[in-house]
């Protein structure tokens, strides 16, 4: 019965008239919203209203968060899930926000019962378990204002939270199928190692050799270089954007803002 009056108070969200200042701000923000077609524009819109309407936004750091600081980041967030059932990151309740980078305390195992402690400073951060995701605002602005560079921390932090959808930190999200996890560890693990060995050697890599960390590194990579370098993912790993375009039901060659690989 509550999935019921969830599900309705979000349609009627979605079908909410949205304020014109949202799309003057996306247009300025994120190029890639109006490369989108007119019809995946409204579904994103629709999408954002129902993601500020049920998360939390705190400003950190002395930032006074606005309208556009908002309605930028939701608007990243929700391109990954256009065209997709989706339940808007149902383990995430906040999003902090500072103006820049900033410093976390970090008190980690190291093996045993030794634990490790110091001091990171970070462009961004969330964790399983952890119902938060934390962002630097330039970094964040930064991402959205150049679509085809392959980095995108908004999109990156929330690939993390697609991940821990199926209550573990693995680099493989909520799949429909043991044929689909079968076919995701299958190509996801060889992708990995080549990155790895990619990274070990120098070689040059579509993909930041920073997702070389771990499979959940991974995945949040490669999402940012699927949505930012499709032609240059499609024509060098193809069995890997097959399989990302399956999972998030998009072909963002179709409205990239990179020019075709050579």
């Amino acid at each position: 019965m509550f999935g019921f009056f969830k599900n309705r108070r979000r349609a009627e969200l979605r079908a909410r008239a949205v304020p014109n200042q949202w799309k003057e701000i996306l247009r300025r923000n994120l190029p890639l919203f109006t490369r989108l077609p007119s019809n995946d524009q409204q579904e994103l819109l629709g999408h954002v209203q129902v993601f500020l309407a049920e998360k939390n936004f705190e400003g950190c750091g002395g930032l006074e968060l606005t309208e556009e600081i908002k309605v930028t980041i939701a608007a990243q967030a929700c391109v990954l899930l256009l065209h997709r059932e989706t339940d808007y990151y149902p383990q995430l309740v906040s999003i902090l926000v500072y103006p820049s980078t900033y410093i976390a305390r970090r008190h980690q195992p190291v093996s045993g019962h030794i634990w490790e402690e110091g001091d990171d400073t970070l462009l961004g951060h969330t964790q399983q378990r952890l119902d938060t995701v934390v962002l630097a605002w330039d970094a964040a602005k930064r991402g959205a204002a150049d679509p085809a560079d392959g980095q995108n921390l908004v999109l990156h932090e929330f690939a993390h939270q697609l991940d821990f959808e199926d209550a573990s930190t693995d680099g493989a999200p909520l799949l429909g199928t043991g044929a689909e996890y079968r076919a995701w560890a299958r190509i996801m693990s060889r992708e990995f190692a080549q990155l790895r060995v990619a990274e070990e050697s120098g070689a040059p890599s579509v993909f930041d050799t920073y997702g070389a960390s771990n499979p959940a590194e991974f995945f949040a990579v490669v999402t940012e270089a699927f949505f930012e370098k499709p032609h240059a993912v499609q024509q060098r790993h193809p069995q890997l954007y097959t399989v990302l375009a399956k999972f998030f039901q998009q072909d963002p060659v179709r409205y990239s803002a990179e020019a075709a690989a050579d």
